[in-house]
């Protein structure tokens, strides 16, 4: 099967279930945001300074398919699910970037070009944790892929300032 397969030119889609949704379905537009919060990890992989940042993005972009699958799929993803160990681990690489960064106030965003894309896909990971609990009020969904997007987004600010910490830009207001 080829990329063009014209099947979605009447605004439907498929699911890895090979159901057939609206492109508009809220399903769609979680599974939609986080592709979207993907792409812009990959850019900030990408302007990303320290190898830290650059191995925890790539590792959060494999997660981020696990999490799209179970989405795209219902529930029955193809390959291990997002659980609640996976916010787990993010939560403990927030907990040790706190130690090593403490905040002394609010922070500007976005003082290096690394870290303005880590809080540009953090606003994004925020934004696919909203259509998730708008998916999740209308059908039953795995309470950790919500728990996951919220810790990441945490997990994301954090990048965001080990990058300006390491470029010495670091700017409280």
């Amino acid at each position: 099967m080829g990329i063009v397969t014209k099947t979605g030119d009447g605004g439907m889609t498929g699911l890895m279930t090979g159901e057939r949704v609206w492109k508009d379905d809220l399903r769609v537009e979680a599974y939609g945001t986080v592709d979207e919060l993907s792409s812009l990890l990959g850019l900030a992989k990408h302007s990303a300074k320290v190898e830290e940042v650059r191995a925890l993005v790539e590792g959060i972009q494999k997660d981020l398919l696990r999490l799209s699958s179970e989405l795209a799929s219902r529930g029955k993803p193809f390959g291990r699910p997002i659980r609640t160990d996976d916010a787990e681990r993010l939560s403990s690489m927030v907990e040790g970037l706190e130690k090593r960064i403490p905040l002394c106030g609010f922070v500007i965003l976005g003082m290096t070009e690394a870290s303005a894309r880590l809080d540009v896909a953090r606003a994004v990971c925020r934004r696919a944790e909203r259509r998730l609990v708008s998916l999740a009020r209308a059908e039953e969904l795995s309470p950790s892929v919500g728990i996951y997007l919220n810790r990441l987004s945490d997990l994301l600010f954090m990048l965001a300032r080990v990058e300006e910490e390491a470029m010495g830009a670091l700017c409280y207001a």
